[in-house]
């Protein structure tokens, strides 16, 4: 059974005089070798490819179509507003949680983990390189759907740009986390497609990505409130279209730091570097 390591573990050289600059540098140059070593793995797996590009814009159009006949006056949502929102939170599960559980899970089975962790690099700089081509395309598709939604919906620009900002933020460091704790019950690539079921499913139907909490029983949406994807979803309504008071942002803030939270926790102690025995 393999151990788990932090990154204080591994003792790194520092150059003379370099400082935190340096560092930092050092940091980025290892992260940056490995995301280039990943892109050019993701180019080449079609199937990767095809879910991280077109998956998530196929499943809008799906949504759109599904909930052009809802009721959603006491929403204060339009059906363009929900399918563009939902969309945001469609790309972070599809582009980064479903693409990045294969990917840790096959590094991991042939060693190239293992591999990394005898070497310089720490143990976070290789979950955050191997996360980083996947992340950059979530957050280029994001921005897409937000000039798409102003351009060809006639949406109005964000109310609140740091909320919006802030759910995109929080989604995507909660879909990283939550692939890397995914992988650890994973025991092939293969089988990364029923592994991932249990959060995707959750989040299509509690998160208020199809049906919005607003329609729901008080007590039920309370509840559904608690799952990781919630919270993204209504900083990033609250960020597009307002309507969030203080208290209800101040809940989804907080929502999404325990979860965060809670997946580094579970990264740090059961995340396996070697091959399941």
């Amino acid at each position: 059974m393999s151990t788990t390591h932090t990154a204080s573990d591994t003792t790194h050289d520092t150059a003379p005089g370099g400082g935190a600059t340096d560092g930092a540098a050092a940091v980025w140059r290892r992260v940056r070798a490995l995301a280039r070593a990943e892109l050019t793995l993701l180019v080449r797996n079609r199937t990767a490819l095809f879910t991280a590009l077109l998956m998530p814009f196929f499943m809008v159009f799906l949504m759109r179509s599904s909930v052009g006949e809802m009721n959603l006056e006491d929403t204060g949502l339009s059906v363009a507003g929900l399918v563009m929102t939902s969309g945001i939170a469609m790309v972070l599960i599809f582009v980064v949680y479903t693409n990045l559980i294969p990917t840790y899970v096959a590094r991991r089975e042939e060693l190239v983990l293992k591999r990394l962790r005898t070497g310089e690099v720490r143990d976070w700089e290789i979950l955050a390189g191997t996360a980083l081509p996947v992340v950059v395309l979530a957050v280029a598709q994001c921005a897409l759907l937000v000039a798409a939604g102003a351009a060809l919906l006639d949406m109005a620009p964000p109310e609140r740009l740091d909320l919006l900002l802030a759910g995109v933020l929080a989604g995507v460091v909660l879909m990283v986390l939550t692939a890397a704790v995914t992988a650890v019950v994973t025991r092939t690539a293969e089988s990364a497609q029923i592994t991932a079921l249990p959060l995707m499913l959750a989040s299509f139907v509690g998160s208020g990505l199809f049906v919005p909490l607003e329609v729901m029983p008080d007590r039920l949406a309370d509840v559904l409130r608690l799952l990781p994807m919630t919270p993204v979803v209504d900083l990033v309504r609250y960020g597009w279209f307002g309507g969030g008071g203080y208290d209800d942002v101040l809940r989804a803030l907080l929502t999404a730091v325990v979860w965060v939270a809670a997946s580094v926790f579970a990264v740090r102690r059961w995340f396996r570097w070697e091959p399941r025995r």
